[in-house]
């Protein structure tokens, strides 16, 4: 079922006359689909283009002639005299250097909107130039819900099952742990990978679960921004820190029950910001929060960010952001948080600072449930913008371990050697591994 929020909006926009729409998704197919339902119901046709075929109406064969040329297909629009949605994606190259393109989408848009028809584009990476900006509306298609991904999985299902015996096995819980793993995955991605487990032994298994984990951290790996990461880790393998554990604890039900903590006006937490020495635990709280809170945890690899193109960089930021607002709700770990903004000043053309700016405006201004874990070092190299109120709800402070701290770090990290601890004389290895870190005394373990 395609999202109804969605589709009121496009429903009132094409009644509102607006004669040039943006749909902010790569889902081409599926913005279709949502626009078809769309001109079903407002009884106006609806076309769509593509190289192949040039500008075809949905529903019937074959393009219309001398149309697969961006400019010639806009062209046709602009002159003709029937109300109708036209969609085109894949055109913001033409957008950016075609300056005989925007003018006939300027021309056109103008004409439709007093027909009841528009223009649409769709593309997250595609930009309306100043000129056609102002006369345009943007609509954000949010990322598949649990019930467009149950009814992929229904179709899939009938239509193997027409041609081979297909045997589910799956509770209720493990359908619903199965539709929550699909999450941030396009239709199509999840469609393969779905396709892939049942045809392999004709069954839907628990063990199909793994195989959909692993299949979806190689779709958010490709790009080379984050890294998805299972997660092992819990607050039981975390020592001390006990004011952290505390406030994670007090978020839990908020974040298992969002629509419950919505009627008593409670929002998705935002943030914590963590800092202190190196090797303290910083990372591993990152792992045990998404654990604890049952939430996908992916790392944003800043290092990955900055590219030598001009405008390349910001491009890869926002993609990295929109991928994580596809997979929420989720947990962002963003490890060393000053570094990721330490080029500064004018070396790199002011790029750090446009990132940084777009970044905390995020930060500001999100509405997803992306809940950031930042840690950082240094906190003399980290932008004092990241400090004020607001960017984080909470900062802590993480410090060598105390002895107490330390003899817990020794418990549980010879547990999970297959150790028994009693067998150790803890408080002595406690005293005499006074100033280590928790990860210096993971590795004298």
């Amino acid at each position: 079922m395609p999202p109804q929020d969605v589709l009121r909006d496009l429903e009132l926009l094409f009644q509102s006359r607006y004669g040039l729409i943006h749909i902010l998704t790569d889902e081409a197919d599926r913005a279709l689909s949502l626009l078809q339902h769309v001109a079903d119901r407002i009884s106006t046709p609806l076309f769509t283009w593509s190289r192949i075929e040039g500008i075809r109406r949905v529903g019937w064969k074959g393009g219309i002639f001398e149309t697969k040329e961006p400019q010639k297909a806009m062209a046709h629009v602009a002159a003709a005299d029937i109300p109708a949605i036209y969609h085109f994606h894949g055109v913001g190259t033409h957008l950016e250097v075609d300056e005989v393109f925007r003018a006939l989408v300027k021309a056109g848009a103008k004409k439709l909107e007093t027909m009841d028809g528009a223009i649409v584009f769709t593309g997250s990476d595609l930009r309306l130039p100043t000129d056609l900006d102002p006369m345009a509306a943007t609509v954000v298609l949010p990322a598949p819900g649990a019930e467009e991904y149950r009814s992929l999985l229904g179709n899939l299902l009938r239509d193997l099952g027409r041609r081979q015996y297909v045997e589910v096995n799956l509770t209720k819980e493990e359908m619903a742990g199965l539709l929550k793993h699909l999450s941030g995955l396009t239709l199509m991605e999840a469609g393969k990978i779905l396709t892939k487990a049942i045809i392999e032994d004709h069954r839907l298994t628990p063990e199909d679960i793994r195989h959909v984990i692993e299949a979806k951290k190689a779709v958010v790996e490709r790009e080379g921004l984050l890294e998805y990461y299972p997660v092992e880790q819990t607050m039981a393998n975390v020592a001390d820190l006990v004011n952290l554990k505390k406030w994670l604890g007090k978020r839990k039900n908020v974040v298992a029950n969002p629509l419950k903590a919505e009627e008593f006006g409670l929002s998705f937490p935002r943030g914590v910001l963590l800092l202190g020495v190196p090797g303290c635990g910083k990372s591993l709280c990152a792992k045990a929060v998404a654990s604890e809170w049952g939430l996908p945890l992916l790392k944003f690899d800043t290092s990955n960010l900055y590219n030598k193109y001009i405008g390349e960089s910001e491009k890869n930021f926002k993609r990295a952001i929109r991928a994580a607002e596809r997979m929420a709700p989720v947990v962002l770990w963003i490890d060393e948080l000053e570094k990721a903004f330490a080029m500064g000043g004018t070396e790199d053309g002011g790029v750090s600072q446009r990132i940084l700016g777009t970044f905390l405006n995020w930060m500001q201004d999100r509405k997803g449930e992306v809940f950031i874990v930042a840690t950082a070092n240094d906190i003399e190299r980290l932008p004092p913008e990241f400090l004020r109120k607001g960017r984080f709800d909470e900062i802590f402070f993480v410090d060598l371990p105390d002895a107490e701290t330390r003899r817990e770090i020794f418990r549980i990290h010879l547990t999970s050697r297959g150790q028994d601890p009693g067998k150790f004389d803890l408080n002595h290895l406690a005293q005499e591994s006074d100033g280590f870190t928790g990860s210096e005394i993971e590795e004298v373990v």
